[in-house]
């Protein structure tokens, strides 16, 4: 097995060769731990942290990763603000009319919109909502892959965000494919009012997504990135946008 330190290096070099940004004030910790590569510390992004968790499982393969990459906060939030203003977000998304929000406070389960009682119906599902040091968790259950994915997006869109784990279920059960992804990337796009998705085309071959066409500035270009990488269940982003005046 090769040494935490050897891993480190060889994924960093390769992190700044792909993505052109430098991670001097982001320090990066790996440690093996039984068997498994545990990583460590604060990016700037969620496509940083994707990204790199990525590259780590290439240069590791077979090794178990335990992921306790952060996104940093800047502003810092509050765990009950972010968590109001998710629930918020989410009850107010169309995708999302016909779900219950409910938010987990203290270990107290509060229902924001919706009644449980409509949980069970068809065409319904079930989103709880908790927070704690600036991760949000997702439980409870949608009725799409689309679903599903949007509700990471809904929360890393949310501000102080610092990581999302996803368990939502999905019922009926659905098989993933590239065309899942390129729909909902399609509808994350047109949702977001920071790029103009009409300008950008998007493919999705094995799971990972190459985005071309064109945008008036790097900051719309890398925005729509950013918006790919908070898909769930992705292989990778390329972005071949071009910058015109």
């Amino acid at each position: 097995m090769q040494r935490s330190d050897t891993v480190l290096k060889q994924v960093i070099a390769a992190f700044e060769h792909q993505s052109h940004l430098k991670l001097r004030n982001h320090p990066i910790h790996m440690s093996f731990d039984d068997g498994a590569l545990t990583v460590t510390g604060e990016v700037p992004d969620v496509a940083s942290k994707k990204r790199l968790l990525q590259l780590t499982q290439m240069h590791c393969e077979g090794t178990h990763l335990v992921d306790h990459l952060r996104v940093t906060a800047n502003p810092s939030v509050g765990d009950g603000e972010l968590r109001a203003r998710l629930c918020e977000r989410l009850a107010q998304a169309v995708e999302f009319r016909n779900c219950v929000i409910c938010a987990r406070v203290k270990g107290q389960l509060e229902v924001l919109h919706g009644t449980m009682d409509e949980a069970g119906n068809e065409g319904t599902g079930v989103v709880e909502v908790t927070v704690e040091d600036g991760v949000v968790t997702l439980t409870g259950q949608v009725i799409s892959l689309s679903h599903r994915r949007l509700a990471s997006v809904t929360a890393w869109w949310v501000g102080g965000c610092r990581d999302v784990v996803n368990l939502l279920e999905l019922a009926p059960a659905e098989t993933d494919g590239d065309d899942e992804i390129s729909d909902v990337l399609q509808l994350v796009l047109e949702t977001d009012p920071r790029v103009r998705a009409e300008q950008i085309t998007i493919n999705v071959e094995n799971h990972k997504i190459t985005l071309a066409g064109w945008v008036a500035t790097d900051a719309e270009r890398r925005q729509a990135e950013q918006d790919a990488w908070c898909l769930d269940a992705i292989e990778g982003v390329v972005n071949q946008i071009q910058v015109r005046a």
